[in-house]
């Protein structure tokens, strides 16, 4: 609620594709939550060292959501060749994130919901991709 009502009174927010960032940012927001949590579940489980892989994209993932969120959030002479990289390399970290997740999300309740949470934030950014790139 806050990413739509802090950018919707930007004064550059005049944009149509306004709700295709918002749910950009949020979604980025949420999946660096979810897999930060999920990295901290994941090193409560009993086989840490098979987590190891997981851990560590989740951990990723969520650095790279959160940078992510906080370079689309800036409208102020945004300079969309970065936007679209740094969008890029967040589509790639929620790819792979999800792909591990999803392979302990049958035994790991933590592990499936880290994976949705990884696909919306992968179609997220690649909507605002697309919005940037036509």
């Amino acid at each position: 609620m806050h990413v739509q009502d802090m950018l919707r009174t930007h004064p550059l927010a005049g944009d149509s594709s306004l709700q295709t960032l918002v749910d950009c940012v949020s979604a980025c927001y949420a999946c660096a939550q979810s897999c930060t949590s999920c990295a901290d579940a994941c090193l409560s489980e009993e086989d840490v060292a098979e987590m190891r892989r997981c851990i560590r994209l989740n951990l990723d993932c969520a650095d790279v959501c959160a940078a992510t969120g906080a370079v689309a959030t800036r409208l102020t002479e945004r300079q969309s060749t970065a936007l679209a990289a740094q969008l890029r390399a967040c589509v790639e970290a929620c790819r792979v994130c999800a792909e591990e997740c999803e392979k302990h999300a049958a035994h790991m309740e933590h592990c499936r919901v880290c994976a949705m949470a990884c696909r919306e934030c992968e179609r997220a950014c690649e909507g605002v991709l697309s919005a940037v790139h036509s």
